[in-house]
């Protein structure tokens, strides 16, 4: 296993990434899409989450496939950058067909970033515009860090931000991660090293050694609940059911919990969606449906720590501003 020649979560074939991002408002919102529908799972695990459509990911219900995922600042006012994707897939000719009308398949998540000292005092809801200037902004190339859904967000003790990785398998087939890390909880230690490190390819967030917390640490803070959310994607080419997606996003919860220290609090929202363009099929269905979990939490993790790794300064000091060299 080896990181993809971007590694980003478009090494997999067929995906696009857009950000935009308001600096008054100091928040975002990323959307994902593909050149055709795909199939999505979502998993949470987050005591406070907030999400648009996706119920309609359950392996029971009428639609197998959507059109975009879509990560956004804004607490449940940015679910409306979710609106905007729609808005521009619709006028594209893009959605699931009913009748001779065409209706964007489009669920979402979002994270709390409206007490970063951002200017929140609008009379129109900008999330719209935001989630349609994504759209249009999406492409195989894509800026990590301070960007997007990751704007405005912090963690514990840092700048949070966007991050993504990808690994490619033996088997052929690729996985990535995209993520937008708002976390309660803390990424590094008080010496910068971060919880992901054991999972770093190469020197992709600093190269140093694992963090490390004193077992006797306990989480701090004025968190209040509803106040962080780490949002995230996990895409492969890989062949998959609905209900496979969904295993495949339970799975890489594992690397937020490797990388985030708390992860899944009661504060938080959690959530992983996966998607699966079906380019590729599985060589073997079980034990290459066990690698490609196993992929997708390092990558997951990988991707957290980059997104920290990469942020800039702002409600809360950066990584690089703190422990870079």
């Amino acid at each position: 296993m080896r990181p993809g020649p971007r590694n980003l979560i478009t090494d997999v074939a067929g995906l696009r990434v857009g950000n935009a991002q308001d600096e008054t408002l100091r928040s975002g919102a990323t959307v994902l899409l593909a050149d055709a529908p795909f199939t999505a799972g979502v998993h949470v695990m987050g005591g406070a989450p907030g999400t648009r459509e996706t119920d309609l990911l359950a392996p029971d219900k009428l639609v197998q496939e959507v059109d975009a995922l879509v990560l956004s600042g804004g607490s449940a006012f940015g679910l409306d950058a979710a609106s905007g994707v729609a808005d521009g897939l619709r006028a594209m000719g893009r959605g699931f067909a009913v009748g001779d009308m065409r209706v964007p398949i489009v669920p979402g998540a979002i994270l709390f970033d409206l007490l970063n000292g951002g200017d929140k005092l609008w009379t129109h809801n900008p999330y719209g515009g935001l989630g349609r200037a994504a759209l249009d902004a999406a492409a195989t190339d894509f800026d990590i860090g301070t960007t997007g859904a990751g704007f405005g967000a912090t963690t514990l003790d840092l700048a949070g931000g966007l991050g993504s990785a990808s690994a490619m398998l033996d088997c052929g087939v690729t996985v990535g991660a995209l993520v937008a890390v708002n976390a309660l909880g803390r990424t590094c230690d008080d010496a910068g090293r971060f919880f992901a490190a054991p999972w770093e390819m190469g020197e992709e967030f600093g190269g140093r050694p694992a963090g490390q917390l004193d077992p006797a640490w306990e989480p701090y803070g004025d968190a209040t609940p509803g106040r962080s959310t780490t949002i995230a994607i996990i895409a492969t080419d890989a062949a998959l059911t609905q209900a496979e997606a969904t295993r495949l996003a339970t799975a890489a919860h594992d690397g937020m919990a490797r990388a985030i220290q708390p992860s899944h609090t009661p504060l938080d929202g959690d959530l992983v969606f996966a998607a699966a363009t079906g380019a590729v099929p599985l060589p073997d269905p079980v034990w290459d449906a066990l690698r490609l979990g196993h992929a997708a939490a390092g990558c997951l993790a990988r991707a957290i720590a980059r997104g920290v790794h990469a942020a800039r300064s702002g409600f809360r000091p950066a990584w690089r501003k703190r422990f870079g060299r």
